[in-house]
Order: C-alpha cells, then structure tokens, then sequence
C-alpha cells in the first residue's frame, strides 16, 4: 500500500518552478524523493532556487527554456532527454496574472495571459508527451484554478485562461489515455502566494475569502502536494480528465 503512492526515482519537470508556488510544488516532489526538473525563463533565478533547494540536501536539476516558444521548449525537453532522462510526470504550473476591468483590458496583456497559462501549457505538453506515448506510460497534471469554473471581476482573461486549461486536461485524456497517459488537473482555492499577495494584504478583500470559504482561512501552498503526489503515483491509475479543488470547500457553498 506504501509503494502505491510512492513517487520516489520518477523524474518530474515543473514549469514555472523558480519561485512562488512553482518552487514549493517542486519542493514537494524532491522531498518525495523525486528527481525534480526546475524550470524559468530567468537563468539566475534558476539557479538561486537549484541552489536553495541543493542546500536541503534535495536532488535538483535545473533547466530554463521560454514556454510561450516552442523552439525554446523543443530544446529544453531534448537536453532534458539528452542529459537527465525520459520525464515521467509533467506538471504545467507556469502562469501569469493581470488584473483590470474587462472593458479597458490592454490587447497585449489579454494575449499574454493566453499564451503562457494555456497556449505554454499545451506546448509543453506535446513536446513531452511524444515519449510518454512510446513508453505508454506518464502524469501529466494542469495546474488550473478556481476561476476554471467560476468567474470574479478584474480577472476575465485569467479565468478564460483557466477554463481553456480545464477543458484542455479533458482533451489530452480523449486523445492520449489510449497510451497508459493519466492527465488531471488541480484547482486551488484562494492560496497565500506571490501571486494573491495584493489580495490578501487588502484587508477588505481577506475579510471576505476567509467569510466566502468554509474553511474560514486562506490555504498554505503546502496543502497542494498531497494531491499532487497522488496524481503522480500508481494510486491514479484509472483516473482521468478530472479537475481536483483543493480550495478550503469554497466551491461547495453559495
């Protein structure tokens, strides 16, 4: 029953792992005793959270390729191959947040929104599951988000972007189950992070999470790995397609 769970020896890549919830996801995994790729676009920030994560005595690799550019990723997961080995579990974390009401939303900031949360995504995950389908075996788990399903103001293109994740998980389940592929997704709640740190210094704004979620409090980053690891280990065999809350129960109350 241990060993069903166990995630110890599979190589992992998790994009956007240089910081914020990235790294600690990450973390997670090499703590499970996981061979964990990180990934950014920035080298020396990079490198800081290798280090950093060296420094635990945590097994790391570090490999920085653009995920917005198939060339950069083409690359990235060929050296991944080349120099470290056939990637088990993919985890597309990567994304990006800009907040404006939807009537003045800058063109250029809608596109990039896209690109990386949902277009990286998907480039991302063809590259990598190219071997997947010649093994028939491999995780590949979306990070989504609770704006998958429900919408909130000043953040439409975030959510669009979301939703496009959660209907793609589906998508590469139609198309790449038939490979012994298991494709999921996670949906946060409201998590302290660097990306919610605006929200959550807003007095107002932490009032009403911490009311709207019956769980009465904001979610600890920490809380994601457990399911993390159990969509990475044999004891998601059969499950498929699916999006997973991790949100405190906000998603179950009006």
């Amino acid at each position: 029953m241990k060993n069903l769970f166990d995630v110890a020896g599979k190589v992992v890549l998790v994009t956007g792992s240089s910081r914020g919830l990235g790294f600690i996801l990450a973390k997670g995994f090499a703590q499970a005793g996981a061979k964990v790729i990180l990934n950014g676009r920035n080298p020396e920030q990079l490198k800081k959270a290798q280090d950093e994560l060296r420094q635990e005595g945590l097994e790391t690799e570090a490999v920085s390729f653009d995920i917005s550019d198939s060339g950069s990723i083409s690359k990235g997961i060929d050296t991944i191959h080349a120099e470290i080995g056939n990637i088990d579990v993919l985890v597309n974390n990567a994304g990006v947040q800009f907040r404006a009401p939807l009537e003045d939303f800058p063109e250029d900031e809608w596109r990039k929104i896209l690109d990386i949360n949902l277009t990286g995504a998907f480039l991302v995950s063809k590259a990598v599951v190219k071997g997947m389908i010649e093994r028939k075996a491999g995780k590949i788990i979306n990070i989504c988000s609770l704006q998958s399903d429900l919408g909130r103001n000043t953040i439409a293109p975030y959510a669009a972007s979301k939703g496009g994740i959660k209907m793609l998980t589906k998508g590469m389940t139609v198309d790449w189950a038939k490979y012994g592929i298991q494709i999921n997704g996670i949906g946060p709640g409201y998590f302290a992070t660097e990306m919610t740190k605006p929200l959550k210094d807003d007095p107002a704004f932490d009032s009403w999470i911490c009311g709207r979620t019956p769980a009465g409090r904001w979610g600890d980053p920490e809380e994601l790995i457990g399911t993390l690891l159990f969509l990475s280990s044999e004891a998601s065999n059969f499950i498929n397609g699916q999006l997973i809350y991790v949100d405190g129960g906000i998603t179950a109350a009006i």
